[in-house]
């Protein structure tokens, strides 16, 4: 389930070998899109599995079907590995421990890999998302809440009060399509894309503060302060 080829599966011991007989040998795999899915939580409250298939899914995964091509990509002397990360990989969001730790380590495995496979003609991509109006907030929104832990339940509805004003400036799903495939053929040593207005603005306005006045900004979005 890190990426479409393995939308149905999340264990090793199922995407491993098959895949890479499959590549190897019937046909000439030109590319990789990896995928990710969001569980937002407090982590105190949350179960030690449910922290495990954030990380399983949208990490674990992602390095073993990276892993699973890189034989085919080696031996073709070329390839492109695209990952979808997220604006959440740049920055962070009230009970996104979870999520944001995912995507910090998705960003930082595809900076590094950008240098390791140059050797061998391989190119790494990564898509930096904001708010797309798909049903990510549905299927792939996974939320764990205990409501017996009271000191932080008023950040709980505080996140959800202030959540749905992050949606107004959202992008339909084709403007990061549109994304993926130039990152996919413009034939070039670019790292990162960004996707939507809002995760250019964001991101914009992350470099361009430090920690405390960006902090600060969030917490007013979400009412914290």
């Amino acid at each position: 389930c890190a990426t479409k080829l393995f939308s149905n599966f999340c264990k090793s011991t199922v995407v491993g070998a098959p895949f890479t007989i499959k590549v190897g040998e019937l046909y000439r795999l030109p590319s990789l899109l990896s995928d990710p899915f969001c569980h937002p939580a407090r982590l105190e409250a949350t179960p030690i599995e449910k922290i495990k298939r954030q990380f399983d899914v949208n990490v674990i995964g992602l390095l073993e079907t990276t892993k699973a091509v890189l034989p085919h990509f080696r031996r073709n002397k070329s390839g492109i590995i695209i990952n979808i990360s997220s604006i959440g990989g740049k920055m962070t969001f009230p009970l996104g421990t979870l999520y944001h730790g995912s995507k910090f380590a998705v960003e930082g495995l595809s900076e590094a890999l950008h240098f390791e496979l140059g050797a061998i003609g391989v190119k790494v991509k990564i898509i930096e998302p904001g708010m797309i109006r798909t049903d990510f907030g549905g299927r792939s929104f996974d939320f764990n809440n205990d409501e017996s832990l009271t000191e932080y339940q008023g950040v709980v509805d505080q996140l959800f009060a202030g959540f749905g004003s992050f949606g107004e400036n959202s992008s339909e799903p084709i403007v990061v399509a549109e994304v993926i495939y130039k990152a996919a053929t413009d034939g070039t040593e670019q790292l990162r894309y960004t996707a939507g207005a809002d995760a250019k603005a964001l991101i914009a306005s992350r470099k361009a503060t430090d920690d405390e006045t960006f902090l600060a900004g969030i917490k007013t979005q979400f009412g914290l302060e």
